[in-house]
């Protein structure tokens, strides 16, 4: 890989982290063991090759959909992304470090290919809660399994890989998801038949598969004839185990309803099964549990408290947009401010009129409105972060002719620097 070839182990990773070895690779990325340069925590470090992402279809918005997902959530049972850095060569995706590595791993090293019931679920558990965290927070992963289920250095789960999640905008207006994706084992019925489906419920299915991986030993429904298992799916013909407890037959028995409609969400387990029921295993509790058990090492890397710079980064319009081309970049802008939306829009009103512009109410929102022009807009949004930090994300409405003749140089003059907390910047987000 390009971005890897020059760095050799122990070598820093932009004055910030020094690479270490090898933990796992794919195709179109390596992880390494790093640390950091000032406090020499661990983390891992997933480098992927800009230009084989860019040569293959359908990959690069995967990588942008994987770094908006993992920021959206903050859990501890989702893995952590604590940072994104670029060079020409390379995206750098800075983790939290993993290292018991994934539950497949650790299956194929049992004699039996399973877990203990009592082993089995503690994790189901923990994925559960970390699952209703993501789907809260809009987040679907639709490729849940044993290999992307993480165990950190206390044995508590991680999810991680949400390269095939889905956000809030990948739904279309029936509310459901079109896309059928993830591994086929895994995968509910209705996105096997190429069925519009509840990502929410998909995941949930794909639950019950991983759990009867993790008490069976084996998938309940293995063929490689797609179709044939899609009808085994749909007809529930999988066979429990004599050994598996009649309460989590049951579980596995909600879990792979091939109806949609009926179910069982992982959000409603909570009070319905003895696995939640149990004091010492009801949701928050289990969550507070987590957050208590977590090694004081672990707990000592936390990425800097988040700055504006940091927002920036990993906005929705992610700086990475431009690290696959210029496109979109000239169209589309953000900054992060302390001033209140009110404010902010009044700034925006006062340098619209000194440039020509005025600020206005549209369908949509406030808009910024170039009247020479005509038909120029720049479509503003402000969202609340992190008090008192506001992220303002703007986007030009016209044909690529009339970009040429906008500056967003101009525009952030005129807005000031008692605004303009940190600009979208593409040479300082890459870091080149």
């Amino acid at each position: 890989m390009n971005g890897t070839s020059k760095k050799s182990r122990g070598t820093p990773l932009l004055g910030k982290y020094e690479l270490g070895r090898l933990l796992g690779r794919g195709t179109f990325a390596k992880v390494y063991l790093a640390h950091t340069v000032t406090g020499g925590e661990p983390v891992a470090v997933k480098v992927i090759d800009k230009a084989e992402v860019m040569g293959t279809e359908g990959m690069a918005p995967r990588v942008l959909q994987e770094v908006e997902a993992m920021r959206r959530l903050r859990h501890p049972g989702v893995l952590r992304l604590h940072e994104v850095l670029a060079t020409r060569a390379s995206i750098y995706l800075v983790m939290e470090l993993a290292p018991r590595g994934d539950l497949q791993s650790r299956l194929a090293a049992l004699p039996s290919h399973r877990f203990s019931e009592k082993a089995a679920r503690r994790v189901f558990v923990q994925l559960t809660v970390a699952l209703a965290h993501c789907h809260a927070r809009g987040v679907t992963h639709r490729d849940l399994k044993p290999q992307n289920l993480l165990l950190d250095g206390a044995g508590n789960l991680k999810v991680s890989d949400f390269g095939l999640s889905a956000l809030p905008d990948s739904f279309r207006e029936d509310g459901r998801l079109h896309t059928a994706c993830g591994t086929a084992a895994y995968a509910a019925p209705e996105v096997l038949c190429n069925k519009a489906y509840d990502g929410a419920k998909a995941d949930a299915w794909s639950c019950g598969v991983t759990l009867f991986v993790l008490v069976a030993g084996r998938l309940p429904f293995d063929d490689a004839n797609i179709p044939d298992m899609c009808r085994k799916a749909c007809r529930r013909q999988y066979v429990v185990p004599p050994w598996v407890s009649p309460p989590t037959s049951r579980l596995l028995h909600r879990l792979l309803d091939p109806n949609p409609e009926t179910r069982v969400a992982v959000e409603a387990l909570a009070g319905t099964h003895p696995w939640f029921v149990k004091r010492s295993l009801s949701l928050d509790s289990h969550l507070d549990g987590l957050r208590d058990s977590q090694p004081e090492r672990a707990l000592a890397f936390r990425a800097p408290s988040v700055n504006a710079f940091d927002i920036i980064s990993t906005s929705q319009w992610l700086a990475l947009s431009g690290m696959f081309g210029e496109s979109r970049r000239s169209k589309e802008k953000r900054f992060v401010t302390t001033a209140s939306p009110e404010q902010t829009l009044e700034q925006l009103g006062r340098a619209g009129r000194k440039l020509g512009y005025v600020v206005v109410v549209g369908k949509k929102g406030r808009e910024c409105q170039r009247c020479p022009l005509g038909g120029l807009t720049i479509s503003v949004e402000i969202s609340e972060l992190e008090p008192p930090l506001m992220l303002v994300e703007m986007r030009l409405e016209m044909d690529d002719g009339e970009v040429r003749v906008f500056s967003w140089d101009q525009l952030r003059i005129e807005l000031g620097d008692d605004v303009v907390r940190a600009w979208d910047s593409c040479e300082d987000l890459q870091q080149v």
